[in-house]
C-alpha cells in the first residue's frame, strides 16, 4: 500500500495541508482534468458539501463515489 503524500494547496481562500495516497492524488487530477477544472476548485467543491467527516476523508469518498457511478454505466 502507498503512503500518505501531504500536499498544500489553497481552497476556500486560506491554505490547508492534505494527506492522501498517491492513487487518489492521480484520480483526483484525473478526475478534475475530465471535467476541465483546476484541482483546487473540485477540492473546494467537495470541502463544501462533505458532512461529518474530515477533507481527506471527503476526498476519498469521493473517488470512490465517482468510480462506482463509472462502473455502473452500460457499456
Amino acid at each position: 500500500m502507498n503512503a500518505q503524500r501531504k500536499r498544500s494547496l489553497s481552497i476556500a481562500g486560506h491554505r490547508t495541508s492534505i494527506s492522501l495516497e498517491e492513487p487518489f492524488w492521480l484520480a483526483l487530477r484525473e478526475i478534475a482534468s475530465q471535467s476541465e477544472r483546476p484541482l483546487a476548485a473540485l477540492i473546494a467543491e467537495i470541502d463544501l458539501a462533505r458532512e461529518g467527516v474530515n477533507l481527506s476523508s471527503a476526498l476519498r469518498l469521493y473517488v470512490l463515489a465517482h468510480y462506482r457511478q463509472l462502473a455502473q454505466r452500460p457499456a
